[in-house]
């Protein structure tokens, strides 16, 4: 199969599970451009920032649209995750392959379990601090790994913030685009070499799959969807893992 094709399919996935789920697609693009693509886990992390910015960018106006996203909270939440993406962003390069790998397949695990255990909404103030340190780690884990990390910032804004499903999903897409685009400005170096044949299809079908996504999320169950991408995650990770360690 042609990496056109690959390429083209791989985004459309992502794409389902930005448009759906306001997170997760960046965990699915990863293993793709490794696996499917043949990129190296440092400039495959590079590449998945940018795929997933463009995307949840084209997300993010659906969502807005329709009135599902809270500026005020999203802007003061990545806010404080700036700094950790920028400085994860250094340290990316630095850092070994098979860590890299086996990290990422640790955070797509964790991924799935918070898809399989969602948080809910509490009456309970918004505690800055926590606000803060929820979004520093968000940031960190977007810079080092390449993730928007959607899957974590819409459990943290429904369980720290307080906001509703849908509301957290539109938000998570802004802090998606702020941390994505924050630990870019410090890869500069991991840029040089990526196949651009390769990431404007792979951007383009991701962008055009969050639309379907938005209006599958529409006409199927959240937690049957969830549950279904959750248990995808889970065989990545397990796959990622078991072949950094053979």
């Amino acid at each position: 199969m042609s990496e056109l094709i690959l390429a083209l399919l791989a985004g459309g996935g992502v794409g389902l599970a930005l448009g759906g789920l306001g997170g997760g697609g960046s965990v699915l693009a990863v293993p793709a451009l490794i696996y499917l693509l043949g990129f190296s886990p440092v400039a495959a992390t590079t590449a998945s920032l940018i795929i997933v910015a463009a995307t949840s960018i084209s997300s993010l106006v659906a969502h807005a649209r329709d009135g599902n996203v809270r500026w005020g909270a999203g802007l003061l939440f990545a806010a404080a995750g700036i700094v950790p993406a920028m400085l994860g962003g250094l340290a990316a390069g630095r850092i070994p392959a098979p860590v890299l790998t086996v990290a990422f397949s640790v955070i797509a695990a964790l991924a799935a379990w918070r898809m399989l255990r969602p948080s809910r909404p509490t009456d309970s103030p918004v505690r800055p601090a926590r606000a803060a340190g929820a979004g520093a780690g968000l940031g960190a884990v977007t810079g080092v790994l390449g993730v928007g990390g959607g899957f974590l910032a819409v459990p943290a804004l429904v369980g720290v913030v307080g906001l509703r499903m849908k509301a957290a999903v539109g938000t998570s897409l802004l802090v998606i685009i702020i941390n994505s685009l924050a630990a870019l400005a410090t890869r500069t170096g991991t840029a040089d070499g990526l196949d651009w044949a390769v990431i404007t299809p792979f951007a383009g079908a991701a962008i055009l799959g969050a639309w379907d996504g938005k209006r599958l999320a529409a006409k199927i169950s959240g937690n049957r969807l969830q549950h279904v991408f959750a248990y995808v995650l889970l065989a990545v990770a397990a796959f990622m893992l078991l072949d950094s360690l053979i």
